[in-house]
């Protein structure tokens, strides 16, 4: 495997063109090295394992349409997070490239969304660890199995980035070669031939009754599928990091997508064509569990597991990698009183990583592991409709006002990606309203954070006047 990693110049050398005195990270990754956190923190086989049985539980073998649809969606959302990445490739991310594109008060609350939504996810994804563990070691504490990975994730999260794409890609072979492992099971000596999931897709209903897929479900378990293989437009955080960025940040967006759809919808389609009885699956508590014992046994279905397990620790460390940048970006631009925005900027002598960044959000995430997991599931499911939506109206705003003019990616067939991923966002809105005991409530809670945001950006932050957007460099 190529090195991920290179060395360069310091940041705050004036080849960089910044003030000595502005925390600047440190630059050395290469684009395969951002790649491979990026992917780590998608965890395909998290998706797969997680999420992925949700989606078949509400479209049965109709799910093979629902992640084909949600991975067009996935192209179109890809687009306009290249092309935004590449003129802005921050650390503060979506909220850096908002603000700078529609203006500080629609960035501050992108910011005030994904910094509640980025911490409890962490804690959300941790929580997986100890289910899949279970299966090793019978009655294992679930919060306190995620809290002791989550304070693991960040001691290792302090150190060099660079050390971290190593750590990341070694977990995410791991990961994959599971993920090949259950396609394997189910491609090479499926059940029911490929047309079949094609045209006469079948689903359980509630009473266990397994008849024809309803279009209707299987366009809403597509919502669902969009969010398995969100996490591509991560690797901006790494933007300051990434040697080149202006160019390599746009085609890690687009490999980590590509990889992704390629790594979910393989095996889910596996499992689909190979399950002994679609009726049997649809019923299970644990779908894969089913497939993997009923076609391979329970020794392998114990491997495939601890690998799930270890997938879901490197996507937490991932995620706590892509969080403390974040964290970092707002201490710089003084989103917090001065005390506590100059210790979130702070960059490490030696390792050059955002470390009291990277400590704050590993102990907030810690704490949330002991939160009732429904309360985080409900917070965090629609957020990203929100983000995903501002990103779409960014990227044309920035088009119509030159914004990103000096974008090194532009998107083709421009403005078609961001017009139809908005179509696609407010159709997933509507069906999240439809949904009374998750869908309604977290649309009430994301609008909540957003008023919030807004408010504290109007009445505290503008008055303070000291809100700046800086980033890597003066052009930023």
């Amino acid at each position: 495997m190529p090195d991920p990693s290179s060395s360069s110049p310091s940041p705050t050398s004036p080849q960089h063109g910044r003030a000595p005195s502005t925390p600047a990270l440190r630059r050395g990754l290469k684009v395969l090295g951002t790649l491979l956190i990026t992917l780590s923190a998608i965890s395909p086989a998290s998706s797969v394992f997680i999420i992925a049985p949700g989606v078949v539980g509400q479209a049965g073998s109709g799910a093979l349409w629902s992640f084909l649809l949600a991975a067009v969606v996935g192209v179109f959302m890809a687009f306009v997070y290249a092309e935004l990445a590449s003129a802005y490739p921050l650390s503060g991310g979506e909220y850096a490239i908002v603000a700078r594109t529609l203006g500080k008060l629609p960035g501050f609350v992108t910011l005030g969304l994904l910094m509640i939504t980025q911490l409890l996810i962490i804690a959300v994804i941790a929580l997986g660890v100890g289910a899949y563990l279970e299966v090793l070691v019978p009655g294992l504490p679930g919060p306190v199995v995620a809290a002791v990975t989550t304070v693991g994730a960040t001691v290792l999260a302090v150190f060099d980035v660079k050390l971290n794409a190593w750590i990341t890609g070694v977990f995410l072979v791991i990961e994959l070669a599971a993920l090949a492992v259950v396609s394997a099971l189910g491609l090479f000596d499926p059940a029911r031939p490929l047309g079949e999931l094609l045209t006469s897709p079948v689903a359980a209903s509630p009473d266990g009754v397994v008849g024809p897929a309803a279009l209707g479900l299987i366009a809403g378990a597509a919502a669902v599928a969009i969010f398995s293989y969100n996490g591509y437009g991560s690797a901006v955080y790494f933007g300051e990091e990434t040697d080149d960025a202006h160019r390599g940040i746009a085609r890690a967006i687009l490999w980590a997508l590509a990889i992704t759809v390629a790594s979910e919808l393989i095996p889910v389609t596996a499992v689909l064509l190979g399950a002994p009885s679609l009726e049997e699956l649809f019923g299970a508590e644990n779908m894969m569990s089913y497939f993997v014992t009923a076609r391979a046994g329970s020794t392998v279905n114990a491997v495939i597991s601890l690998a799930v397990a270890l997938a879901i620790l490197n996507a937490v460390l991932a995620i706590i990698l892509i969080t403390s940048r974040m964290v970092f970006s707002t201490g710089r631009d003084a989103a917090w009183p001065g005390a506590v925005s100059r210790a979130l900027a702070a960059i490490h002598p030696r390792t050059g990583t955002p470390w009291v960044a990277t400590l704050v959000t590993g102990a907030f995430a810690t704490a949330l592991c002991f939160a009732d997991k429904d309360f985080l599931l409900v917070v965090t499911a629609t957020s990203i409709v929100a983000v995903y939506a501002a990103l779409c109206l960014a990227v044309l705003n920035g088009r119509r006002n030159r914004s990103t003019a000096h974008a090194a990616y532009r998107m083709p067939w421009f403005p078609l990606a961001p017009l139809l991923a908005l179509a696609a966002l407010a159709y997933v809105v509507w069906q999240n309203a439809l949904d009374p005991a998750v869908g309604r409530p977290s649309l009430a809670i994301t609008a909540g954070i957003g008023v919030v945001s807004a408010l504290y950006y109007l009445l505290v932050v503008r008055r303070r006047g000291a809100w700046e957007l800086k980033g890597a460099e003066d052009d930023a």
